[in-house]
């Protein structure tokens, strides 16, 4: 087994396997958890009837910050929770430019540096330069 600190480990291939793991169980927790928050949601909601679809009503605005996701899932609501795996699907490319920033930095490459610090930037300052606290 490879010491994770040692030059073999960070080596190129192995950079690459740990971002694919990295997506792959990403989308497959996050659609978990999709799965699960959508058993809870019928199973909480399946005495509601089928709905007037001739009259459009609106959802009131839920679950638009962080702690509002988080104090869902804590009282095991399933919008809450469908809403976190979407919270993880979303975090996964993220993830993923974050560790190949790191596989950048420990090649030393300059360049490729440079480009995934101001992607990783755009997309951070994107999401949360809108967010409501």
């Amino acid at each position: 087994m490879k010491k994770i600190l040692s030059k073999a480990f960070t080596a190129d291939q192995d950079i690459e396997k740990l971002i694919g793991y990295l997506l792959r169980y990403g989308v497959i927790t996050a659609s978990l958890i999709v799965f699960i928050g959508g058993l809870i949601y019928l199973h909480q909601y399946q005495h509601n009837g089928v709905p007037a679809y001739h009259t459009f009503v609106g959802e009131q605005a839920g679950y638009t910050t962080i702690s509002e996701i988080f104090s869902g899932v804590g009282s095991f609501n399933a919008k809450g929770i469908i809403q976190l795996g979407v919270l993880v699907l979303i975090a996964t490319p993220i993830l993923r430019i974050f560790f190949s920033l790191i596989g950048f930095i420990l090649e030393k490459d300059r360049l490729y540096i440079l480009i995934t610090f101001v992607v990783l930037s755009v997309m951070l300052f994107s999401i949360f330069g809108g967010l409501k606290v």
